[in-house]
């Protein structure tokens, strides 16, 4: 795992890359390779590289890597899996390629001799790269299926800048910063930013399964904007004639096989351990494979309805695993908050997230390497929207006048509960996404404020200058092109298309690479996730029973108390701490001077949130957390 920048000068009549500039967007990456360092120019093209050595330990593995006469060159961050098996299916050995390490990197430069860009159609992993091509004088930069690793570009003064994190683009003090309003728009929507935006104006993402092609401009005066281009979709049309022990039989073959398959490297590797279905499956398979003690490493709250340690101990006793554990408390929250920001480089408000950072610190002392379950609900269908959709089938058979008019006050004057996924949280959104939509219903579950909520909040002179697009795009762009039937496996696919990595693979990335630790997901495996998709709903999710297929592949290998345990989640109970613990640092923010001195929102609106949440009126608990990262991150990056 490693970081990876550099810069592209589009120009060919521009000064030569500035060294100085190449040098600092490298070391602004240290974190996610503090072991070696590398950077390589020539007058159009700088690449930088940070490594984080996992396999072949030796400086042979050193990157810049190139080809035998230094005509290609590549940086690259992640891990593929099956690299030893391109090397011999494309014969690279006996096609003349010369090898000085045991890396996959130096098999990538091989195999783009052979194949060329397309050479990303093959490749099994979370992998995001750059090559320049000096011959077709082309750059091509590439992020993996699902985007596990992160890469983002930016467009300045006739130069293409690119970084794995964009802390290291912003080391060109030329850049504006300057607030995307589309992206806050978004933003406040889910508490993560979700497509191709970024939080800065002019600073995209590339989005997951894509490459883009960018070459020097012959043609000065005309914008050269590349070619982006779609190479993998996490998902396929459903195969009505596969039956339920087929598919269970699959399923664990495919499961083992990925872990197998992740395991591979010269660290030791653990497991974060939730105590849930996906993090003990891994736990399962790992345990069988391990040549020496498997360490599993699990987070947990003071608050019950939170914590998932008595569930994680059950699984490390059941397999014997060296166990470790940390409980995070509000101080521990107050103290990672700016740390998170920094790490991150944008909004973000997952509460996952902070937990996912300190016990990330914990698992560095022992490991370099751990897997981690994210994608098992997105592939098997393990998320509380998924049984909601086929219950509001039934459901809308309830008049509605019966619904609406007396079922609806009832349910609005239930107590605000602080309580993780608490029965008054999903009574009030499940009758709220009712006549909706499955798609638009799919978003009322994840919504944080609606579209009326943010307008409020907005400074009316702001929202008068600006035209947004409905976030709702982001699912309607993935129905458009999936070839899924199956309205379950229609909404899986936006899960897996939108949730899984603008927000998951967010947290996964950023607070496992603080601490320069590698985190894994075998959940994403192609082979096992391209069978999964041809399954239909009615073998996922029978009689409401979420993660069907995975509970019977895994039944008898792992205890039945986590086999029949229900979805908890890695949350904090920060609706709690807003009220209580981390008050003041939300008083602080949502200041009214500090907001009128921001501009973009009206801080009446923001202190009503703040009172009516404190006085327990309505849970604002998910939006308060959301702004206050969003002003965290703006007096980090934009007012300084």
């Amino acid at each position: 795992m490693c970081g990876i920048c550099g810069v592209l000068n589009l120009d060919p009549g521009l000064p030569p890359v500035d060294a100085g500039l190449l040098d600092r967007m490298t070391d602004a990456l240290t974190h996610r390779g503090p072991d070696d360092r590398g950077t390589w120019r020539d007058p159009h093209v700088g690449l930088g590289h940070r490594r984080l050595s996992v396999i072949d330990l030796t400086s042979r593995g050193r990157q810049p890597m190139s080809n035998e006469d230094g005509s290609v060159r590549i940086v690259f961050n992640g891990e593929i899996y099956n690299f030893q098996e391109l090397k011999q299916q494309h014969a690279l050995e006996q096609r003349g390629h010369t090898f000085q390490s045991r890396t996959d990197t130096e098999v990538l430069v091989h195999l783009y001799e052979e194949l060329g860009p397309a050479m990303v159609d093959h490749l099994n992993g979370m992998f995001a790269y750059a090559i320049w091509d000096a011959r077709s004088r082309q750059l091509h930069l590439a992020r993996d299926a699902f985007g596990v690793k992160p890469l983002f570009y930016c467009r300045h003064d006739g130069r293409l800048l690119f970084a794995s994190e964009i802390k290291g683009i912003l080391q060109d003090s030329t850049i504006p910063r300057e607030v995307n309003f589309q992206a806050l728009h978004d933003f406040l929507t889910f508490d993560y930013i979700p497509g191709a935006n970024t939080a800065f104006a002019g600073i995209d993402e590339l989005p997951p399964g894509h490459t883009l092609s960018i070459g020097l401009d012959d043609s000065p005066g005309l914008e050269n904007t590349g070619r982006l281009q779609r190479f993998a979709e996490p998902a396929d049309r459903e195969d009505d004639s596969l039956d339920e022990t087929t598919v269970v039989r699959e399923a664990r073959r495919l499961m083992r096989q990925a872990v197998e398959r992740q395991r591979v490297a010269d660290l030791p590797v653990g497991v974060f351990l939730s105590g849930g279905l996906d993090s003990s499956t891994i736990v399962a398979w790992m345990q069988q494979l391990a040549r020496t003690p498997l360490h599993t490493f699990s987070v947990g709250f003071e608050d019950p309805s939170f914590n998932e340690l008595p569930a994680a101990r059950t699984v490390a006793r059941h397999f014997g695993t060296v166990h470790h554990e940390v409980i995070v408390t509000a101080e521990m929250v107050r103290e990672a908050l700016p740390k998170a920001v920094e790490f991150i480089d944008e909004p973000y408000a997952d509460g996952s997230a902070i937990p996912t950072y300190v016990v990330a610190e914990l698992a560095r002392q022992h490991v370099g390497v751990v897997m981690s379950g994210e994608g098992g609900d997105e592939v098997f269908a393990g998320y509380e929207t998924h049984a909601a959709y086929k219950v509001a089938r039934l459901a809308r058979h309830i008049p509605r006048w019966f619904r609406n008019g007396l079922l609806a006050p009832l349910v609005r004057r239930l107590p605000v509960s602080d309580k993780k996924l608490s029965f008054e949280f999903k009574l009030k959104r499940f009758l709220g996404g009712l006549d909706l939509s499955p798609q638009a219903a799919h978003l009322w579950w994840r919504i944080v404020m609606t579209e009326t909520a943010k307008q409020e909040l907005y400074d009316p002179d702001v929202w008068r200058h600006r035209t947004c697009r409905s976030p709702q795009r982001h699912f309607d762009e993935v129905l458009r092109r999936t070839p899924a039937q199956d309205e379950l496996n229609r909404l899986l696919h936006i899960d897996a298309a939108v949730f899984l990595p603008d927000d998951l693979m967010v947290k996964n990335d950023r607070m496992s690479m603080a601490h320069s630790l590698e985190a894994r997901v075998p959940f994403t495996d192609p082979d096992l996730t391209r069978m999964m998709a041809r399954v239909p709903a009615r073998l996922k999710l029978p009689r409401l029973r979420k993660k069907h297929i995975m509970r019977r592949a895994m039944s008898g290998l792992l205890p039945r108390q986590i086999l029949n345990k229900r979805k908890v989640g890695l949350e904090m109970p920060y609706a709690r701490w807003l009220k209580e613990d981390l008050y003041d640092i939300l008083a602080d923010y949502g200041a009214p001077e500090r907001l009128k001195r921001i501009g973009l929102f009206r801080p009446q609106a923001v202190q009503a949130m703040i009172k009516e949440h404190r006085d327990n009126i309505h849970d604002h608990g998910r939006a308060l957390w959301g702004l206050l990262s969003f002003l965290m991150w703006h007096e980090r990056y934009i007012e300084r």
